[in-house]
């Protein structure tokens, strides 16, 4: 498989997803679950594009896979109704903290969108204490997450645009 497809698609899913949560908080439903939704989508595409673009050491894509699904289990356990919307992105911020470890490891060699992307992307860890504590009321919760919360504009802008400049881009699917 082409890395083209994959990087095209997953700049799409990216914006778009970063798109329906803006209308969610300006006009409700269905945006919000569309939003869930595009969060898993981001991080198995996410996956997609580490395995197509395998660094040397498999230990990064196997910090994506993990990442993947978390962001997996973030959007099944809102749309279930397990967890509120606070928690569930808790969860997938640090998937996509997970993912951002990788695209560190890998915009060493690309570009440095991704560096930056990967940088904040990590912030999403932050949130993992959070996780154990079952923080799920954002009005209550510590500044602390609110912080974990900053690197979704990694993994909503610069990701994507680090993805779509890799589509344009005729690079071989293997990098290193």
């Amino acid at each position: 498989m082409s890395t083209r497809p994959v990087a095209t698609a997953h700049s799409i899913v990216g914006f778009v997803t970063c798109a329906c949560l803006i209308i969610f908080y300006a006009a409700g439903e269905p945006f919000g679950a569309i939003n869930d939704l595009g969060n898993a989508l981001l991080g198995l595409l996410s996956l997609a594009l580490a395995w197509l673009l395998r660094p040397a050491s498999p230990v990064l894509v196997g910090l994506v896979a993990l990442g993947a699904a978390l962001t997996v289990a973030g959007t099944v356990l809102v749309l279930t109704g397990v967890t509120g919307f606070y928690l569930a992105g808790l969860w997938s911020s640090a998937g996509f903290g997970l993912i951002g470890v990788w695209l560190v490891g890998t915009s060493r060699r690309l570009r440095p969108t991704g560096m930056v992307a990967g940088v904040l992307m990590l912030l999403g860890l932050l949130g993992v204490p959070g996780i154990f504590m079952g923080i799920d009321d954002m009005d209550n919760a510590p500044v602390w997450t609110f912080v974990a919360g900053v690197s979704w504009a990694g993994t909503y802008l610069l990701f994507p645009a680090w993805s779509l400049r890799l589509a344009r881009q005729n690079r071989p699917e293997r990098i290193g």
